[in-house]
């Protein structure tokens, strides 16, 4: 695959590949069956079978983690054998196989086993599938790639709890029935991925090197480890979407109405995502980071002073504008400053310092709320915000360094 640079501001006018298209509709598919589960899941867990609110949230803990570090030995896996589809058909399968088990549950203990073959089949396959997209496409068609691939996802990401909704007020609550549903969706995304979306052959046979030895490693340099800490650190301010629920509910938005605060930021998501995907092909990556990081402080200031459900939609689209603004943009700066043949290991790595950051900001935020309230919490997430766009010219001047 042909990776020569085009002069800046030229637009490839080569479409993308209708492999990226059909990853993008795997992802679709399989978070519209994701979310069936995931968002009625704690009242299933609480309500139908008494799990306390700790237990749940050691679950999500123990899952998130789990999933965090199985992506970097997923990543360095795609590497060393030079294939990613065999990976990521397994971690979809995974996901697909778990949910079969959240319709069947009696108590806890098939509820834990099925959330953690969840998330061990997410992080087997999100490394892999990042860097199978930039396999698939030129290096002036990256951003719109993962632009593309982050919409369709989010698309999912929105039509999943929207649609938990209403098939609850359908069959009258049924939790079973829906999760049930769940397996739908999901055997398409695996059947989608199986027979239609094809690898590129290798432009070399395997070298069966360990990616995850110091000398491999060695080789992802100054460039590639910037655009690790300019993640961790937008990661870092920007802490979970749940306190953004917390906050609504908080201002008196009606408990029927708060799940549209995730819609709403997902929709925004999905509208943005392709279209600065696209510009980060052909404009400065700084300026459209700079972009992404005042959108969210004006986020975390609406959702500081918000006094009403206006000014939470507000704060809602900006933060979901954000997310559009920057996911599909450092996937493809990850990809640009990585060696081909340490992509995988480059997106793990980087996902692991992302998801790390998340677990910080979000228990921060958590400890602010409860000692300083819901204003100091949005207030830290603006200044945090501020010092990484202060940092920002700093990390990409390093970011510059030839590879």
């Amino acid at each position: 695959m042909s990776t020569t640079k085009l002069s800046e501001g030229v637009v490839s006018k080569t479409p993308l590949p209708r492999t990226i298209w059909l990853l993008g509709f795997v992802s679709l598919f399989m978070d519209i069956s994701s979310e069936l589960i995931h968002s009625l899941l704690p009242l299933f867990l609480v309500g139908t079978l008494g799990m306390s609110v700790m237990m749940v949230g050691l679950i999500e803990g123990v899952a998130e983690s789990t999933a965090l570090i199985v992506k970097v030995f997923a990543g360095a896996l795609s590497d060393y054998f030079h294939r990613r589809k065999t990976l990521v058909v397994i971690g979809y399968a995974l996901g697909a196989l778990s949910k079969p088990a959240f319709a069947l549950a009696q108590g806890t203990g098939v509820i834990i086993a099925a959330r953690f073959i969840d998330r061990v089949g997410k992080g087997v396959r999100d490394a892999p599938r990042d860097a199978l997209v930039a396999d698939l496409v030129n290096a002036q068609q990256r951003g719109a790639a993962y632009g593309l691939r982050q919409s369709l996802d989010t698309v999912g990401a929105f039509i999943g709890p929207l649609l938990a909704t209403a098939l609850m007020l359908f069959f009258v609550g049924d939790f079973r029935l829906v999760f049930w549903i769940a397996v739908v969706p999901a055997t398409l995304a695996v059947a989608l991925l199986l027979f239609g979306v094809r690898e590129p052959k290798p432009s070399k046979e395997p070298s069966f090197v360990n990616p995850l030895r110091r000398e491999s490693l060695h080789r992802l340099n100054a460039a590639y480890w910037a655009v690790v800490t300019i993640g961790g650190l937008f990661t870092l301010a920007r802490f979970s979407e749940a306190f953004l629920v917390l906050r609504a509910g908080q201002l008196g938005v009606a408990s029927s109405l708060v799940p549209l605060v995730i819609v709403v930021m997902n929709l925004v998501y999905a509208i943005s995502a392709y279209p600065f995907g696209k510009q980060a092909d052909t404009k400065s990556h700084a300026s459209l980071l700079a972009l992404g990081l005042l959108a969210l402080v004006a986020a975390d200031l609406v959702f500081a002073f918000a006094s009403g459900w206006p000014a939470v939609l507000f704060g809602v689209a900006l933060w979901g504008l954000h997310m559009g603004m920057t996911q599909g943009l450092l996937a493809a700066m990850v990809a640009d400053t990585a060696p081909d043949e340490l992509r995988g290991t480059a997106f793990g790595l980087f996902n692991l310092v992302a998801g790390l950051a998340t677990l910080a900001a979000s228990a921060t935020a958590g400890v602010l709320w409860d000692r300083f309230g819901a204003a100091t919490t949005f207030l830290a997430g603006a200044a945090i915000s501020v010092f990484a766009l202060a940092s920002l010219p700093a990390l990409m001047l390093a970011k510059r360094t030839k590879h």
